[in-house]
């Protein structure tokens, strides 16, 4: 029997954070430059207090004609997130994923952030691309 991959074995990605002020305009070019879905939202401490994605510029900012340039992330982020930890089993995530309706899951390493994994991540992990 093979040996059961962990969600450390298939970061590949850089994590992209923004300050709770940001104002989403920024953090939507950081997005743009990056080709990335979603960005972390962290306190001045620098703990992960949200996640801010696609899907939060689209419902709670366009949705609401909010002026993107003057609304700052902690106004429309996600506050509520599940992070998984780098240590967890990868045959896990598509469940977790599903289930929370998550199209991106930030990973741990005890408290600290190391990663954010899409779903595209996995689903190119588990087809073997």
């Amino acid at each position: 029997m093979p040996d059961k991959k962990t969600v450390a074995d298939i970061m590949i990605s850089d994590i992209f954070t923004v300050e709770e002020q940001t104002p989403v305009s920024d953090a939507v070019h950081l997005m743009a430059q990056n080709n990335i879905g979603a960005v972390i939202v962290m306190s001045p401490i620098q703990d992960p207090v949200g996640i801010f994605t696609e899907r939060d510029l689209l419902k709670r900012v366009v949705a609401h004609d909010l002026d993107p340039a003057k609304t700052p992330v902690s106004k429309v982020m996600t506050p509520k997130f599940v992070c998984i930890q780098n240590t967890d089993d990868v045959d896990d995530l598509p469940a977790i994923m599903v289930e929370g309706n998550f199209r991106h899951i930030p990973v741990v390493d005890g408290r600290k952030l190391v990663g954010i994994l899409s779903i595209r991540d996995v689903l190119r992990f588990l087809a073997g691309l």
